[in-house]
C-alpha cells in the first residue's frame, strides 16, 4: 500500500503523521520506505538525524539523473537509506528539490516516482511526504499513491481550503491515477473540550465527508520527538499520543487491532 499524507496548508502535521505511521508500521514487522517529497526535509531530518546536506544521495539526485543526458541511470534503490530502526528506510528530501521543479515539469517527469516506486519490490508499504502545495513533488506521489491522507486543523480558513484540495486530489485522479482514493481527512491537534473543533469536525461529518474517526491531540511531546529525532512509539510508547497514533494506524488496518 502506497499513501501519501498531504495538504495544501503549511503547519497541519503532514511530517509527523507520515513518520509516526511508518514507524509504528514497520515496528509491527512491515518493511517500510518513507519517500521525503518536501525540499524543507523535514522528514530527512527527522528520521535520519542529520541535514540533507551531509547525504551523499537524495531524491534529488534520482529526479537530476532523469533531466540530464546520461546513458545509464541508477534505479530508485540506489537512493533510499536505511533508518536507525530495524525495517524503515526512507528516500530522502534535499532543498535542491525547490530549484528543480520548473525543469522536471518542462520535460513531463511526473510519472517518474511512480515507474521507480513500481520497480521496488522490498517494501510492502510506503509513506509519502509531501510539501504544502499541488506542485510537481505532490502530484508525483498523488500519482504514485494508492491512498490519501489529508490532515485538517479544526479552523473555518482550513475548513474552506479543504474543499478545493479534495476537488484538486479528484481531478488529478480522474486525468492520471484512478486508482486513487482519499482515505480519510485526519482531525489532528484536536481540543476536545473546544466548541470550535467540535462544530467543526460535526459539520464536515454532517457534509459526508469522509473523517476518519480518530482525533490526535495538541501535545509537546511532538516537540520532543523532533528534538529526539526518533517517532513516538520508539520515544514513550506509553504516551497518550503515542496511543492515539497506534489507534489511527489501527483504524487504517482493522485487521491489526489488538496488536
Amino acid at each position: 500500500m502506497r499513501r501519501v499524507i498531504f495538504n495544501q496548508k503549511g503547519g497541519v502535521g503532514k511530517t509527523t503523521i507520515a513518520c509516526n505511521l511508518a514507524a509504528i508500521n514497520a515496528h509491527l514487522g512491515r518493511r517500510t520506505l518513507v519517500v521525503d517529497l518536501d525540499p524543507q526535509s523535514n522528514s530527512t531530518h527527522y528520521l535520519l538525524g542529520k541535514p540533507p546536506e551531509e547525504l551523499s544521495a537524495t531524491l534529488a539526485d534520482f529526479f537530476d539523473q532523469t533531466i540530464s543526458v546520461r546513458f545509464s541511470r541508477k534505479p530508485l534503490s540506489e537512493f533510499i537509506m536505511a533508518t536507525p530502526w530495524p525495517g524503515l528506510d526512507i528516500l530522502p528530501a534535499h532543498p535542491e528539490l525547490e530549484s528543480m521543479q520548473d525543469k522536471l515539469l518542462a520535460r513531463h517527469k511526473i510519472y517518474k516516482l511512480r515507474d521507480g516506486l513500481n520497480k521496488l519490490e522490498d517494501y510492502q508499504d510506503v509513506f509519502m511526504d509531501t510539501p504544502p502545495a499541488m506542485n510537481f513533488f505532490t502530484q508525483s506521489a498523488l500519482i504514485a499513491a494508492d491512498r490519501c491522507i489529508i490532515p485538517f486543523d479544526c479552523d473555518d480558513f482550513a475548513r474552506r481550503a479543504l474543499y478545493g484540495l479534495m476537488e484538486a486530489v479528484e481531478e488529478l485522479r480522474e486525468d492520471h491515477n484512478p486508482n486513487l482514493r482519499v482515505e480519510g481527512i485526519l482531525v489532528n491537534q484536536f481540543q476536545a473540550n473546544a466548541r470550535l473543533p467540535q462544530r467543526l469536525v460535526a459539520e464536515l461529518e454532517d457534509e459526508g465527508q469522509p473523517m476518519l474517526k480518530t482525533r490526535l491531540s495538541p501535545s509537546v511531546k511532538v516537540r520532543e520527538s523532533h528534538d529526539a529525532y526518533k517517532p513516538l512509539i520508539h520515544l514513550d510508547p506509553k504516551h497518550k499520543l503515542t496511543g492515539e497514533f497506534l489507534a489511527l494506524y489501527q483504524e487504517l488496518h482493522p485487521s491489526t487491532a489488538g496488536a
